[in-house]
């Protein structure tokens, strides 16, 4: 069964400094007509920095959607022309003041496939050194380190609940069980 969607045109109805907003006119794969809206976004990165104590870094950042303070692992949008590894990097080092001399891909997922072409590339960083932050103007965010054990603990009792810090520890978990293979970059 083919389930394709076939666009027939096309408008932005929106432009932002951060997203945009496409508004499509589709044919179902019945061949019926049908809107589709959705936000254009340019890509983000996620990382989970593990200490080798085995502490994970985590923020606690007011996000202004929700309306309310969120504990996330480190995180940032692609810059136009920015390779995925070259902006991890640079959120890890802007945000928290960490460096790693280790890094590793886990992979990328889409976090909101109903509404957003958004894809968030995940890495895991080790062997960390602390330094100092270089917070963007107008950034406000607390950082943590977190025993990887409580941070478990914390997605289960909801303390962390956005996808994008669920998807990356399910993958870190992953990873520390040899269920997940990655080179080292």
């Amino acid at each position: 069964m083919d389930l394709t969607e076939k666009k027939l045109a096309g408008e932005q109805v929106f432009s932002g400094g951060f997203i945009k907003v496409q508004r499509d006119s589709v044919a179902l794969p019945d061949g019926s007509p049908a809107w589709r809206e959705y936000i254009r976004h340019p890509g983000a990165v996620a990382v989970l920095a593990l200490a080798d104590d085995g502490k994970l870094l985590l923020e606690r950042q007011f996000r202004y959607p929700l309306a309310r303070t969120f504990l996330e692992i480190p995180a940032g949008k692609i810059d136009p022309q920015e390779a995925p590894l070259t902006t991890a990097k640079r959120e890890l080092l802007e945000e928290t003041g960490y460096r790693a001399a280790n890094w590793f891909y886990l992979g990328k997922a889409y976090p909101c496939i109903g509404y957003s072409d958004e894809v968030i590339h995940y890495y895991l960083a080790t062997a960390l050194t602390a330094g100092e932050r270089q917070l963007d103007e107008g950034e406000f965010l607390e950082v943590l380190t977190v025993p990887l054990a409580e941070v478990m603990t914390m997605t289960l009792d909801g303390r962390i609940c956005d996808s994008k810090s669920l998807v990356g520890l399910h993958w870190l978990a992953a990873w520390q069980r040899g269920e997940l293979r990655c080179e080292a970059l």
